[in-house]
């Protein structure tokens, strides 16, 4: 398969800087609408690593995402908005970042470049079988990334990978890819626009539907999400509200008294 490095390509447009506010917005709203439709394009890879990953967990397994720079945030902020979303306990799912921590906000210099560091990474969290691995890489070409997931192929751990770029290294090495190809960037290599936005879309999509299928999702409401603000308190009252047909006192007594929606509705039913 031939290695085409679409997210380096040079970009479709040029002269950015005599472009007026209007054309740059009009020109970067052109390309971000290519994305879905290449996103649709990788449906069937995305449900094969989507069900992997739900097997997984359901035994018990953990879910780790790896990447650096913008790949690597946008796993972590999934990974995050885990537990006070769907109420799973944190760890389940973990995001790890080429320089650790520091580089979430703050880049840092060639991090992404050791070919060892990633599954020193994994490492630290006592990886094991019952584990899956999503590396994550635009330019599917990410020293960290590759390394992690050469090392669990070969203990026999499940890995997958979201990257923009068919036929390259990190396509080739992950056992469950999703590639999405949307095409030269508007600025040329600044793979934070549409192969981030894709990299979200996809992430957005296995994550939630794991979780769905976990049963952590009743309708089509979050009756696991943590109530760590006023918002989403009022949000739960309103949930009781409507699967119980009761008022709004008594389902703010009863979402205080079991502390999540979930069990407020179980408890008022079978009581």
């Amino acid at each position: 398969m031939k290695f085409i490095k679409t997210t380096e390509a040079d970009s479709q447009y040029n002269h950015l800087e005599h472009m007026s506010v209007l054309e740059l917005l009009t020109n970067i709203n052109t390309e971000d609408k290519k994305v879905p439709l290449a996103v649709e394009k990788a449906l069937p890879q995305i449900e094969k690593l989507t069900t992997v990953v739900a097997e997984k967990l359901k035994e018990g397994g953990r879910l780790f995402y790896m990447g650096a720079g913008t790949s690597g945030r946008l796993g972590i902020v999934d990974a995050s908005e885990i537990p006070p979303t769907f109420g799973l306990d944190h760890g389940v799912v973990v995001g790890l970042i080429a320089g650790g921590d520091t580089a979430i906000r703050k880049a840092v210099e060639f991090a992404e470049d050791s070919i060892n560091e990633g599954w020193e990474d994994l490492k630290k969290h006592q990886i094991g079988i019952n584990d899956v691995v999503i590396g994550i890489a635009a330019s599917g070409t990410t020293p960290y990334v590759i390394g992690a997931l050469e090392k669990c192929n070969s203990l026999g751990i499940a890995t997958g990978c979201i990257t923009c770029n068919e036929g390259s290294p990190l396509h080739q090495t992950a056992k469950f890819p999703v590639v999405v190809v949307v095409g030269p960037e508007f600025v040329t290599g600044s793979s934070r626009m549409k192969a981030g936005t894709a990299q979200k879309l996809v992430l957005n999509m296995i994550s939630t539907a794991v979780m769905i299928q976990m049963g952590r999702v009743k309708g089509n409401k979050m009756v696991d999400m943590q109530l760590s603000n006023s918002k989403l308190l009022d949000r739960g009252t309103r949930m009781i509200m409507q699967e119980l047909n009761i008022d709004q006192d008594k389902a703010a007594q009863l979402l205080e008294q079991y502390g999540s929606v979930r069990s407020a509705v179980n408890a008022y039913t079978n009581g």
